[in-house]
């Protein structure tokens, strides 16, 4: 079920969005995201896998890593994460381990977003919204595999 989106949470998922342009630029999968606490950005980041050479360089699972360290804190109950894509089950679960405060995400992930799973994977607290900018999100991701295809 999808809420109406406020003016900050469309501002925020744009920033996200440049995020995944930057993926894109260095051939990585568009994905980005953007940490918000108290309506500032403390973390930006989009997936770096091919250039880190680690499956885990997610861009959730950096801009969780940048974000507590900026913050001094492990945990994130007071912030917002957006991602321009649903976050897979690895992710997810670092979100729950840092207890996020709110998830915002732009396209669902049909094949290994979080949401396929039968049981809670987030922390119980942590608030979501999904379906913000899905379509600019989706055709992008949807761009981006079709040139690899060819």
């Amino acid at each position: 079920m999808v809420s109406a989106f406020t003016p900050s949470d469309i501002y925020f998922m744009n920033e996200a969005y440049k995020q995944a342009l930057l993926a894109l630029a260095e051939e990585e999968i568009p994905v980005g995201a953007v940490v918000v606490c108290g309506n500032q950005i403390v973390a930006r980041a989009y997936n770096q896998t091919e250039k880190l050479h680690d499956v885990t360089a997610h861009a959730e699972m950096l801009a969780i890593t940048s974000a507590a360290n900026y913050l001094h804190g492990k945990y994130l109950n007071a912030c917002t994460l957006y991602v321009t894509l649903e976050p897979c089950l690895m992710c997810a679960g670092a979100l729950a381990w840092a207890q996020i405060g709110r998830l915002v995400y732009g396209a669902s992930d049909m094949k290994r977003g979080y949401s396929l799973m039968p049981h809670l994977v987030l922390h119980p607290k942590t608030k979501v919204l999904r379906g913000i900018m899905a379509e600019e999100n989706e055709l992008l991701l949807s761009e981006f595999f079709r040139k690899l295809r060819n």
